[in-house]
């Protein structure tokens, strides 16, 4: 069965649906929740469900059902294949050192950024890992990245405004944030100053392909009591960029960027 769109599988698009329907809040569900939760009805999600425990995608113990490890098989084939895997983790471990902050890498996904990189130093407030996602707009992480996005691309990310306000100091308005991304496409690097979370400062800066494009970004995040804005800019940021363009220039000299 195909669906509206052509040449999409309905079941396919369906089962994808149910899985990301899991998640801390939601580690287990039942057949009329995973019905619910992936708006299908009760007969498609228990078809589905019963696939995925055939295919060893999930267990159930007859009332409900939940993901095994072999999902992660999915998550992990996605990293394998990123081009900048190996290049970058030896520079982000130098940021980390040098600064004794916690360095990441992130893509753009949607209106978030997902993590695919991580090297902790301290423990932050909120734990963050390798697939963590965080809403762009109140990111340095994101801001980088939609800053040097393809103008198409950030001009159909503005029209979702207004962005949910996360701290009294987040952008919420398409104005703001596209005054924002000039400023970020001006100076080369993002921060965000307690924009997603109240006490942390963090800064950014773009991987950027052969044709200026964003495939990825760096940051390093700081406690605001430690680190003042002013020491994020003059001390942080030059070692940022700094790794960042070498994790460019590296790539595009392998021709994987």
């Amino acid at each position: 069965m195909t669906s509206e769109r052509g040449d999409e599988i309905a079941s396919v698009v369906k089962a994808f649906r149910l899985l990301q329907i899991f998640g801390p809040e939601v580690p287990r569900v039942t057949i009329t929740k995973a019905a619910e939760l992936s708006e299908m009805s009760k007969p498609s999600a228990r078809r589905l469900l019963l696939t995925c425990v055939s295919q060893e995608f999930m267990a159930t113990d007859g009332r409900e059902f939940w993901l095994t490890p072999k999902v992660m098989r999915l998550g992990f084939s996605y990293m394998s294949t990123l081009p900048f895997w190996e290049t970058a983790q030896p520079h982000l471990r130098g940021v980390a050192e040098q600064l004794e902050e916690s360095c990441s890498m992130a893509t753009l996904d949607g209106d978030e950024i997902v993590y695919v990189m991580r090297i902790p130093v301290r423990r932050g407030l909120i734990t963050l890992n390798v697939g963590s996602r965080l809403p762009a707009h109140a990111t340095s992480l994101g801001k980088a990245l939609l800053a040097f996005s393809p103008e198409s691309a950030v001009e159909e990310f503005l029209g979702r405004a207004p962005f949910e306000a996360l701290t009294e100091h987040t952008i919420t308005s398409a104005a703001g944030l596209r005054d924002e991304l000039a400023k970020v496409r001006s100076k080369g690097y993002a921060i965000s100053d307690s924009e997603r979370e109240i006490g942390v400062r963090s800064a950014s800066a773009p991987i950027l392909d052969r044709t200026g494009v964003a495939s990825a970004a760096i940051n390093v995040s700081a406690n605001a009591v430690r680190v003042s804005r002013e020491e994020l800019e003059e001390r942080y940021v030059p070692v940022l960029r700094q790794a960042a363009e070498s994790i460019s220039a590296e790539l595009r000299y392998s021709g994987a960027v």
